[in-house]
């Protein structure tokens, strides 16, 4: 379980994060929607501990066994192979290990090729590599399809979907899609100027909104 209390966090004067409480339960998958600025990138970073709030604090009862992927994740200039193995710290990961993680995402043909010459769709296929190399507790993917097509989204979204049944971890993303939402997670937070407006079931905050706000957002989206 992942609690968080009293998350304050501002840049400048701008309140961008504001949030009394919050918990994740252990292997569940959270979404957290909204537009852009709503809070969702810098709630995602200060849960991988790459940002600090201003205020409050953030608890777990889990393992610290995390991968976070940001939404432009990094590419060095040697082989999609060497840029899977060697993100994955001090810990021996085969190269079986590896080329299973590649293949798994559609990458295995371009292992060979320069890390920092892939699209912006392939990049974040070898970044979902890195993260599935080895087993971990808990996931955290900031619009993790953003630069994919219709057959890499829906390739990243079948390799979480098993990777987490396969290792019973917590999986929390964000996406603009409420319909990508209902394929993958358990739960929805939907998120404005910062704070959580709505939580609960998936099918429950798109499908019947309580707040206006959350209705005017669907009534872009087909779902």
């Amino acid at each position: 379980m992942i609690e968080l209390k009293g998350i304050v966090k501002k840049y400048d004067e701008r309140m961008v994060l504001n949030i009394p409480h919050l918990v994740f339960n252990a292997t569940k998958r959270y979404a957290l929607i909204g537009v852009n600025g709503s809070g969702k990138t810098t709630l995602l970073r200060i849960l991988a501990g790459v940002l600090k709030p201003d205020s409050g604090e953030v608890t777990s009862t889990e393992p610290n066994n995390m991968g976070y992927m940001p939404q432009a994740p990094y590419a060095f200039s040697f082989s999609v192979e060497k840029n899977v193995a060697i993100a994955l710290g001090k810990e021996q990961v085969s190269n079986e290990q590896v080329h299973e993680a590649l293949k798994a995402v559609g990458m295995d043909h371009l292992k060979h090729a320069r890390g920092n010459q892939l699209s912006g769709g392939e990049t974040q296929r070898m970044a979902l590599a890195r993260m599935i190399a080895k087993r971990r507790n808990l996931l955290l993917l900031d619009e993790p399809t953003a630069s994919a097509d219709i057959r890499g989204i829906s390739q990243i979204e079948k390799v979480l979907l098993k990777y987490a049944a396969d290792n019973r971890c917590t999986v929390i993303l964000s996406t603009h899609s409420p319909a990508q939402a209902l394929r993958l997670v358990d739960e929805v937070i939907f998120l404005d100027q910062g704070m959580v407006i709505e939580h609960g079931a998936a099918k429950d905050v798109l499908y019947n909104p309580q707040h206006q706000v959350i209705k005017e957002f669907l009534d872009h989206w087909k779902i």
